[in-house]
């Protein structure tokens, strides 16, 4: 899960970021099932990346959404069902397959051959933080792991908050904070450990930049979502990003061979004025939704140290 040689004098990394699959290879199969996550895997992808929900009895299941209209056709909502009901669904988009969970993707990880995948979990903010985390614990104490799973999972968290249920349920499990948002990442940084799942746009910001200094020089790990324009991905190779979240790893992988022939790091590393329009737009666009954020939720400083303090005077402390 870590970078293991430092970048190059050029400024070219040395080794390329990760392929992460988003909700498994979804350019090819329906999101977040067995056969996505099996076909990430044998196209050579480093990661997965998938989705959590709980059902109404408590199984966490593989679900981007909290309803399940979009994927499968159903109106009612992931919390409404108990998993005996969602068992029986199946994807709109084909090849057609059923609903996964938690569950079965570690049982497959689990098996011979694949000790090497690790998993980003992006656990969704709809349900109860306390009992998700609980339940994420439970799951995973049942399948063991010839190399444990504090080393292959990476526990993905979108608020403060959530962050410090992870901590208090999972401990010794590494955790990453997912955002949109550089100033909000920024204050994070006081939690010991933390590392991020940036949206890509955000992360090609002039504060999209100093977050990555930053949090580079603490050994902070970046990764950069979603990126499937072969655009956005060859940004974040040049950016040093730790892992590329991608609908179409093969795409990523192919990608960094060229890049390696130096192909399309010529072609990166001329400036348009495309890109020059490109790169102001994307830094408004980011400056205008912190704002927002900040007249909705207030300063991130002062978000992050009120969670914090309670954390510290609850007794539930975050390990350092």
């Amino acid at each position: 899960m870590q970078r293991q040689s430092s970048p190059k004098p050029d400024g070219i990394p040395a080794t390329f970021p990760q392929a992460i699959a988003h909700r498994g290879y979804s350019a090819l199969f329906p999101e977040n099932s067995m056969a996505a996550f099996r076909a990430a895997v044998e196209v050579g992808a480093h990661a997965i990346e998938t989705d959590l929900h709980l059902s109404r009895d408590g199984v966490i299941v593989l679900s981007h959404d909290s309803t399940l209209k979009r994927c499968f056709g159903d109106p009612r909502k992931v919390a409404e069902c108990e998993w005996e009901a969602l068992s029986t669904l199946r994807t709109l988009r084909g090849p057609v397959q059923p609903m996964a969970r938690l569950l079965d993707l570690l049982e497959y990880l689990a098996g011979p051959g694949v000790e090497e995948i690790w998993i980003l979990l992006d656990i969704k903010k709809t349900d109860d933080p306390r009992i998700m985390c609980a339940q994420l614990a439970k799951t995973i104490a049942r399948v063991p792991s010839e190399r444990p799973w504090d080393e292959r999972i990476i526990l993905g968290a979108w608020q403060a908050e959530w962050v410090a249920a992870c901590h208090l349920h999972l401990p010794g499990f590494p955790v990453a904070l997912t955002t949109a948002f550089p100033a909000y990442a920024s204050a994070m940084l006081a939690v010991p450990g933390l590392h991020f799942s940036v949206l890509n746009y955000a992360l090609a910001t002039q504060r999209g930049s100093r977050l990555r200094a930053r949090a580079r020089a603490q050994g902070r790990r970046i990764f950069s979502w979603p990126d499937n324009a072969d655009e956005w991905m060859a940004r974040s190779i040049r950016c040093q990003a730790d892992g590329v979240i991608t609908d179409d790893p093969g795409r990523f992988l192919a990608l960094c061979e060229q890049w390696q022939q130096d192909a399309v790091r010529r072609k990166a590393g001329r400036s348009t004025p495309r890109e020059a329009v490109l790169w102001v737009g994307v830094n408004l666009l980011v400056w205008v939704l912190e704002l927002v954020e900040f007249l909705r939720e207030g300063s991130p400083r002062e978000r992050v140290r009120r969670v914090l303090g309670s954390i510290h005077s609850d007794g539930e402390g975050i390990s350092s």
